[in-house]
């Protein structure tokens, strides 16, 4: 673990300490928790995102070949051998 010292202010501290209490955990417990849970929420936004974007070039853009899904193997491999 780091130990590090941050400033909060005193309605900050009470919440902390009320629900630090409520839980049954140290205050800096519940700071780990609540850190945990948005870096969570984070990388579910980041990824449902990301997908969004995915989804909005998909059939977006054209090969030129009618036969690409049937030898995209084929092709991926010409295009390696280059």
């Amino acid at each position: 673990m780091v130990r590090t010292q941050i400033q909060l202010t005193e309605r900050q501290a009470a919440f902390l300490r009320v629900r630090a209490a409520a839980e049954g955990v140290s205050m800096a417990e519940l700071i780990r928790k609540y850190i945990d849970n948005v870096q969570k929420s984070a990388l579910v936004t980041e990824a449902a995102s990301r997908m969004q974007r995915a989804g909005a070039i998909a059939g977006q853009f054209r090969s030129g070949r009618g036969d690409l899904s049937e030898s995209h193997d084929k092709y991926l491999a010409e295009d390696y051998a280059k």
